[in-house]
């Protein structure tokens, strides 16, 4: 596919005219938000909102607390997240080496430039590029263009980038064409979830009601 030339800052206008800031991460804290990015892997967000809920009630959305809870009652707390024997491993590590290194400091764990708390992350089981960057984008405050099925869908039906395009070319080409504003990008990212929502479904899309339709191959 020869890609098209549709500036990336008149997509984000019109999606911010048509839903307005989003206002992410949803999360009343920075361990929190790392916690709810793992947890949202495979699953809607409805359902990690019932496993967050959970944790609070439980007392144990600290990185120490959460540590020191046994992997079956973590489990059991966070089933409604799904692969709950994978994430509950992830985030036992996660928390363990936050409480070992960095004497559980969140702001010691997420410090450094863009490149090494990204390395740092991917470097912990079961954090791959997506959740690395959600953390990095919202908890780190650092500027990096997450890419998720979402992106990749809207992004192809506009005939910017194959639908196979990996990972790291989608998130380049956006990272290229705007300015390296963490801002823009977390605007960016929640309303491109709001579009993904609300109009571009991966099946029935309501190209009549979406904001692009006039720019978007997809709908022609």
């Amino acid at each position: 596919m020869e890609p098209v030339v549709i500036p990336l800052r008149t997509v984000f206008d019109r999606l911010l005219k048509r839903f307005g800031p989003q206002s992410w991460w949803p999360a009343d804290d920075r361990f929190e938000m790392m916690v709810g990015a793992v947890l949202t892997q495979n699953t809607a967000w409805r359902n990690v909102e019932r496993s967050l809920a959970a944790l609070r009630q439980a007392g144990v959305l600290t990185p120490r607390a959460l540590w020191c809870l046994p992997e079956p009652e973590l489990q059991t707390l966070i089933r409604s997240s799904g692969f709950f024997q994978r994430k509950s491993q992830c985030l036992k590590n996660l928390a363990r080496v936050i409480c070992g290194p960095y004497r559980g400091r969140i702001d010691a764990f997420l410090a450094g430039d863009l490149l090494a708390v990204r390395r740092r992350l991917l470097d912990q089981p079961g954090i791959g590029p997506e959740t690395a960057d959600c953390i990095v984008l919202y908890a780190a405050n650092l500027p990096i263009f997450v890419v998720d099925a979402y992106t990749r869908r809207i992004f192809s039906r506009l005939g910017l980038l194959d639908a196979q395009a990996s990972y790291d070319t989608i998130q380049q080409y956006a990272m290229r064409r705007l300015p390296a504003d963490h801002a823009l990008f977390n605007e960016f990212h929640a309303l491109l979830v709001a579009l993904a929502k609300d109009c571009c479904r991966s099946r029935n899309p309501l190209c009549e009601s979406c904001p692009l339709s006039d720019l978007c191959s997809f709908s022609s």
